[in-house]
């Protein structure tokens, strides 16, 4: 008989073990425990159709219809656990219930020992949005477009730094332009489920390097509860001159597409007003990359400008550490150092 576990050990198990997500297609795309693989029960159009007769007829009439469903199934289930080749696999639905636990049976049948999520994938949602609540010693890295934040972030990480990126996770950079040749956005559930992993594998007693970042990230949204730990978190700024800046933006942005940077540049019409993004447009169009680069830029300068004055103060008197070259590996020992002598006093 399967065993039936708590979302703890089920997420600390789920590091050795496969874990099989029995809900439908279209519930397990929209989002899911990350690394989870997906054995759906039921179909989209099946599991509709159970709900319905489940409201108009009753639970008998719906069970007995599911077994038509899965009866002709069950085969390739079992097929599918015996090629994990795994003496324990991991099993959840949405709350716990006959789903997973039929599935944990047929599966058990092929001896293969089953251990199932109590009350779901809907108490991993409960057990990810709490994890954001927990405190822990984030600093943020600012600075103006092009300044080369997450290039920093990687080198920080290279350096045995604790760095969580937001924009890795999230399939986007940032800006109008974020979108361009990055893979689709995860839902939002999905970036959240993805950063809470992230975050289980971090020692919360040491830094934390994390971008300095909007609320959402493209058409992704920030947990609430993390965003306000990260606007109170101290940032250092990086300071780096206008031309490293736009010669980094040029060598990562105008090897894309002319369609993609003009829809991009177009995104940010009304904060950039009529005339301003016609002369970008047209500067693009007529191959004059530079020009249209700059018209951006300035926005976004401004934009963050005015950002950082509301929350620091006119007299900003950030931790700054220079960055006048496109390596970002010069700034590493100076930013670890303000950490630990300025900061945390760690």
């Amino acid at each position: 008989m399967s065993k039936v576990i708590s979302v703890k050990e089920f997420i600390e198990r789920g590091n050795s073990l496969p874990i099989i997500d029995v809900r439908s297609p279209g519930e397990y795309e929209h989002a899911h425990i990350p690394g989870a693989l997906n054995l759906p029960l039921f179909s989209d159009d099946e599991r509709a159709e159970i709900g319905t007769i489940y409201k108009k007829q009753g639970k008998i009439k719906a069970v007995q219809r599911g077994l038509e469903f899965t009866g002709p199934k069950m085969k390739d289930f079992t097929k599918f656990a015996l090629k994990l080749k795994s003496p324990e696999i991991l099993i959840h639905c949405w709350r716990g219930g006959m789903r997973s636990s039929s599935m944990a049976w047929l599966i058990e049948t092929v001896d293969i020992k089953c251990s199932v999520l109590i009350d779901g994938y809907k108490a991993y949602r409960h057990y990810v949005l709490d994890r954001f609540d927990v405190p822990c010693k984030i600093i943020l890295l600012g600075g103006y477009t092009g300044s080369g934040k997450t290039e920093i972030l990687q080198a920080l990480r290279e350096a045995g730094e604790q760095v969580i990126d937001l924009e890795g996770i999230s399939n986007h950079k940032g800006s109008a332009f974020g979108s361009l040749g990055q893979e689709i956005q995860p839902s939002t559930e999905q970036f959240e489920n993805m950063l809470c992993r992230e975050l289980e594998t971090l020692d919360y007693n040491r830094v934390i390097w994390v971008e300095d970042e909007s609320r959402n990230v493209g058409k992704v949204f920030l947990p609430q509860s993390f965003w306000n730990q990260m606007r109170t978190s101290p940032l250092i700024r990086i300071d780096t001159p206008y031309e490293i800046r736009m010669e980094r933006l040029m060598r990562d942005y105008a090897c894309f597409p002319l369609e993609g940077l003009v829809d991009s540049i177009k995104k940010i019409e009304k904060r950039l007003g009529f005339d301003k993004c016609k002369k970008a447009v047209d500067a693009c169009m007529a191959g004059d990359r530079d020009t249209a680069a700059r018209i951006c830029l300035d926005y976004y300068d401004s934009a963050y400008g005015s950002q950082l004055t509301t929350r620091f103060g006119t007299d900003l008197k950030l931790p700054t550490v220079k960055l006048n070259t496109l390596d970002s590996k010069s700034t590493i020992e100076e930013l670890k150092s303000i950490a630990k002598d300025t900061i945390f006093n760690i």
